[in-house]
């Protein structure tokens, strides 16, 4: 290996080796940005490496070394990355976990990984690991980042960030050799070790720690940060979660690949302005994200004057006829181009300088569906949005599409160098770069989830078209049929509805039932707005969805999704006759979603067995109590008597009548 870092065959095989190799060929070029207390603070390769040297020998003197499990815990914070790089270093392996994470759920995670040390944000986090001490048998320190609120603490396993990087400093200071036995010991590495120990979302059950190992790893970052052009030019906003694969493979692993510049926001709550401060040319979102968007315009235009609302339906109109065209280089007459390029002066630009989307030239999403209509809704401003298709067990990538060949219901052929078949149930399978290397601790698990020939089956349900791009249905135990025979694609259903900017969430129901009924969710944001603009009074979640205007609102949706199943042959048969408001949000604390935000199918389908069963048994209205986390952190239960209403059901395959303005 050459003083880059480089390998003898030339490229780097671990994240730590391209730190080595990033300081040396863009050395004072920005890797890393921070917004504190209003200002942007920027660190060069060659800085960020000197920080994470400083700190891993720090950690080093500590006693953690190769093997050694670190948990990081927090949100996106240019430290928390560094003890990343910092753990590799010495072979030790990172496991990353969900700040919004309950104290129970992170001991689970901590315990089961066998981890001996921690990295987090914060005081909160502090006293989550704190407050589960006995259940965390092997923890025996916990390293912290922000200072305020541990002053009187305990300092016995609590140690100050800067402290062990002091440590760390003083070391290679009084060792002449240390740095040099540092670097040596990155440059060693032949990247067969686990350089990250992934958690599942838990979707179905238990979250599973994936193993990935640094070289797949790293050729996994490399094969698709060329396939999109990306170079040390580009710049990212790291806000996504530290723990999810996306944050991590897309930032931290493309980012090293590359020697971007990765960013963090001041706050969570400060993203969509940082986003415009930053302006990224590379941006990742799940569909929720993109949904949020949606609605957040869509509120501004309500009340904006009515000369800029018909300026804006006007030209929204234009990039629905012309946008994806001009953006992916096909025909477009004479006199589309010219209303595009008014369009663009007068409205899709702004749009996109306030969203924070000027330079962007790449912008992908995945973690779930995304409706094909808000798909199309961001491409036809000119945002070169696209979708891919991963798992954690993938290192992300199993499929991505090509600029130039995007379709709203695909999401692509194979990435590069993966392979993808599909199953004889119709499952999809693959095999890729980055496949990880099996469960923690779970060899069961592994061999549950793996084909005797050495494919990862995904659990999902998906078909090829002529072109070889996939097209995924939904996961695979969740597609099932009515009584009547009719196919049922709960998720195809869901996302229909959640184009809507004022459903949040929607949850349907039908496998082995007679018709598809659904929980919506109401978007307090964009029906609050709505309630005030129309001098409507409420005073809680609770009351806002039960009142009679908001289920109007619900079932002109429905109708409008109705239409629109009633016109697609295999999906006709699933209409939704019958639904419900839910009288509480969908929530990540009660266990009804994911730390990712998806959907417990099986888990609210048994918290709200009653209100399932009011739907299917033709009663008006049900009275449920239901258990749940306020923000506090404080238990209670929520009371209410619940509304089900009917939605009218189209004929299939006929013609149907206009929809009313």
């Amino acid at each position: 290996m050459d003083a880059t870092g480089a390998t003898a065959g030339g490229k780097p095989v671990t994240f730590p080796q391209y730190l080595l190799l990033n300081a040396k060929r863009f050395a004072d070029r920005p890797a890393m940005r921070m917004k504190d207390y209003g200002i942007w603070q920027t660190w060069t390769w060659s800085e960020q490496r000197d920080e994470i040297r400083n700190l891993a020998l720090g950690l080093k003197a500590m006693g953690l070394g190769e093997g050694d499990r670190i948990a990081i815990v927090g949100s996106n914070r240019p430290r928390l990355y560094w003890a990343f790089c910092a753990a590799q270093s010495l072979k030790a392996i990172p496991v990353p976990v969900y700040a919004d994470s309950v104290a129970e759920e992170m001991a689970y995670v901590l315990n089961h990984a066998g981890v001996r040390f921690a990295v987090v944000q914060d005081q909160e986090q502090v006293d989550k690991l704190q407050s589960m001490a006995e259940d965390i048998s092997g923890l025996t320190d916990i390293i912290y980042d922000e200072p305020r609120g541990l002053r009187d603490y305990d300092h016995a396993r609590l140690h100050k960030f800067d402290a062990v990087q002091d440590k760390g400093r003083a070391l290679a200071q009084s060792d002449s050799g240390a740095i040099a036995d540092w670097e040596a010991g990155i440059r060693a590495s032949d990247g067969r070790e686990v350089s990250a120990i992934l958690y599942t979302s838990g979707t179905t059950g238990r979250s599973k720690g994936v193993m990935l190992t640094a070289a797949t790893s790293v050729k996994a970052a490399e094969d698709t940060a060329k396939f999109d052009n990306m170079t040390e030019f580009d710049e990212v906003l790291a806000y996504l979660p530290l723990a999810w694969v996306g944050d991590h493979y897309l930032n931290y692993a493309q980012g090293y690949a590359v020697g971007l510049c990765m960013s963090c926001p001041e706050s969570p709550d400060t993203v969509s302005q940082n986003l415009r401060e930053i302006g990224p040319t590379f941006y990742f979102a799940p569909p929720r994200v993109f949904e949020g968007l949606l609605t957040s315009v869509m509120i501004r235009m309500e009340d904006a004057s009515r000369i800029k609302k018909w300026l804006f339906d006007h030209y929204l109109a234009v990039a629905k006829k012309y946008g994806e065209k001009i953006l992916e280089g096909r025909p477009v007459p004479l006199s589309g181009r010219v209303s595009y390029w008014l369009g663009d002066k007068l409205i899709y630009g702004p749009l996109r300088n306030v969203l924070g989307f000027t330079r962007i030239r790449t912008a992908y999403t995945a973690g779930e569906a995304i409706g094909p209509d808000l798909f199309s809704f961001f491409r036809s401003l000119g945002i070169n949005l696209k979708q891919l298709y991963g798992q954690t067990e993938a290192f992300l990538y199993v499929t991505a599409q090509k600029d130039g060949d995007v379709r709203p219901d695909t999401v692509g052929p194979a990435a590069p160098d993966v392979e993808i078949r599909i199953a004889d149930n119709g499952e999809v399978q693959f095999r890729s770069p980055g496949m990880f290397a099996g469960y923690y601790g779970d060899d069961e698990k592994t061999r549950e989830t793996m084909t005797s020939d050495g494919w990862v089956m995904t659990g999902d349900a998906g078909i090829f078209d002529a072109e070889g791009h996939l097209k995924i249905i939904d996961r695979a135990k969740d597609v099932g049929k009515l009584t009547t025979g009719a196919l049922y694609a709960p998720k195809y259903i869901e996302n229909k509805l959640k184009f809507f900017p004022n459903i949040k969430e929607a949850v349907a129901f039908g496998d082995g039932r007679d018709f598809v009924a659904v929980f919506l969710n109401i978007d307090l944001t964009a029906v609050g707005n709505w309630a005030e603009r129309n001098n409507i009074s409420y005073a809680s979640y609770q009351e806002l969805a039960n009142l009679p205007q908001v289920y109007e609102m619900m079932a002109k949706h429905i109708d409008q999704v109705n239409r629109d199943l009633a016109a697609e042959p295999m999906m006709a048969g699933a209409q939704i006759q019958r639904f419900l408001v839910l009288h509480k949000e969908l929530e990540a604390d009660d266990g009804e979603l994911t730390r990712t935000q998806k959907v417990r199918r099986g888990f609210i389908a048994e918290r709200f067995g009653p209100l399932i069963d009011a739907l299917y048994n033709g009663a008006e209205e049900q009275f449920i109590e239901t258990d749940m986390t306020f923000e506090d952190g404080r238990k209670g239960a929520i009371r209410a008597t619940v509304k089900l209403a009917d939605a009218k059901v189209y004929p299939v395959a006929a013609e149907l009548p206009e929809a009313a303005e």
